[in-house]
């Protein structure tokens, strides 16, 4: 028997909302600094350099309307090697499975025929997925260059899709993303407790960390050269061994990685196992050695040893 007391919930209450988010865009235009701003936590490594993700780590996106499962795929390009063909086959099958995609255009680039040429990749890929833009690195120029890149991705992308001005770094305009990616996703659950922030193994995490501070400052060679595996992670009273291998394809690189009498290798020990704590929540000893497997971006054994 009701006793006269409305209990309903308020018509003005959101309905929750829950969707699968990727980045696409060319290497460097801050889909991966994006993503970790977006979560609050590094979920995904970032560099300067080319091709760095090569894994579709899933960061997860908690508000009180809206859980958003964002993909960080590796950048759509031409591959030259094995390693670059595969990668691309994982950022088409992701594609095709993604509620939303963001197209990252930074505010101090001008687009250009590699813009167009992912813009029809998407289209072709993923014509069921929404497509919207983002002009990223909004901080390094001022409002009237912002609004200019602004119009110029309305014309790329059409002036019917949803555009969005941020800042990663400087955390501006990262909450009015989550509004307009929450309203393009369809009403639904959670897919992720509240509270967890990636559903990537802890070892695919720590060997991110590791390539992420062996690759800063180096040749432009070695980049698409580096991969690296966790062989053993050993728990101890008050620590936690963590050992990992190195792989490049040349000695000359492996000279590169491990410096003059270690010296940096030792720094990239240093930087790593930094994360690698945090991450961890414990003190760890981190164990690195370089090995030389050659060629083995164009070997679909090593490939395949390497996790690709």
């Amino acid at each position: 028997m009701s006793d006269g007391v409305d209990i309903t919930e308020s018509d003005d209450e959101p309905e929750f909302r829950s969707g699968f988010i990727c980045f696409v865009g060319r290497p460097n235009t801050g889909k991966s600094t994006l993503t970790n701003a977006l979560v609050g936590e590094k979920v995904a490594i970032t560099s300067s350099r080319p091709q760095t993700t090569r894994h579709t780590i899933r960061g997860i996106v908690n508000r009180d309307h809206v859980q958003l499962i964002l993909v960080d795929t590796p950048g759509l390009h031409r591959p030259r090697t094995l390693l670059g063909k595969r990668l691309n086959e994982l950022v088409k099958d992701t594609l095709a499975d993604v509620d939303v995609i963001g197209l990252c255009i930074p505010a101090d680039e001008k687009i250009g025929p590699g813009d167009r040429w992912i813009v029809d990749q998407v289209k072709q890929l993923a014509p069921r997925s929404t497509l919207m833009g983002v002009v990223t690195k909004t901080d390094k120029v001022g409002p009237d260059q912002v609004a200019a890149q602004l119009m110029a991705l309305s014309e790329l992308i059409g002036a019917d899709h949803e555009i969005v001005p941020v800042s990663s770094t400087k955390n501006k305009q990262i909450d009015v993303l989550v509004d307009v990616l929450a309203g393009l996703c369809e009403p639904g659950p959670a897919f992720y407790p509240d509270g967890e922030i990636t559903d990537e193994p802890e070892e695919t995490l720590m060997a991110e960390f590791i390539r992420e501070a062996a690759l800063e400052g180096v040749r432009d060679e070695l980049p698409h050269s580096l991969a690296v595996t966790i062989e053993e992670v050993i728990e101890q009273d008050k620590h936690i061994d963590v050992h990992a291998i190195l792989y490049v394809e040349r000695d000359s690189q492996k000279g590169i990685i491990i410096g003059k009498r270690g010296a940096r290798l030792k720094e990239v020990g240093t930087a790593a196992r930094a994360q690698i704590e945090r991450l961890l929540g414990t003190k760890v000893y981190l164990d690195l050695h370089v090995k030389v497997a050659k060629d083995w971006q164009r070997d679909p054994k090593q490939l395949g040893r390497l996790g690709f």
